[in-house]
C-alpha cells in the first residue's frame, strides 16, 4: 500500500476530483493549505495588487493498493497540470498497515468493499 500527498492549485481541484473518480478512487482526505514558493500570486482588492508571500493550495491524502499507484499519479497529474511553474507536487510514502475500524480488516482489504473489485 502506498499513500499519496499531492499538493494542487486550488482552481484544478475539481478536475483532479472528477480524474480520481475515473480511476476508482472515491475516497480521499483534503485541506486548504498555504505554502511559500517560487510561484508567487498577486491578489487585487478595490483596484489595489497585492504580492503575496504565501501561496494557496489543495492538499490530498490518499492511500492506495500498489496496483492503482499509477493510474492515480496519472489521474492527478494529468487532470492537475497546466504547464507552469506552481503545478504543485506528489509524493509517495509506503504505508506499513492499514485497518478498517468497523469491521477490523487489515491491509489491502481495509481499503475496498469485498466483491466490488479484486
Amino acid at each position: 500500500m502506498k499513500k499519496i500527498e499531492a499538493i494542487i492549485r486550488k482552481t484544478k481541484f475539481d478536475d483532479v476530483k472528477e480524474a480520481l473518480g475515473n480511476v476508482g478512487i472515491d475516497f480521499f482526505s483534503y485541506w486548504e493549505v498555504r505554502g511559500v514558493g517560487r510561484s508567487r500570486e498577486e491578489r487585487a482588492f478595490r483596484g489595489i495588487v497585492y504580492d503575496t508571500s504565501s501561496i494557496e493550495r489543495i492538499k490530498l491524502s490518499i492511500v492506495v493498493r500498489d496496483k492503482n499507484l499509477k493510474n492515480t499519479i496519472n489521474a492527478i497529474m494529468e487532470s492537475a497540470r497546466t504547464g507552469a511553474i506552481g503545478d504543485g507536487k506528489i509524493f509517495v510514502v509506503d504505508i506499513e498497515e492499514s485497518y478498517r475500524i468497523r469491521t477490523g480488516e487489515t491491509g489491502n482489504e481495509s481499503l475496498y468493499i469485498k466483491g466490488e473489485e479484486e
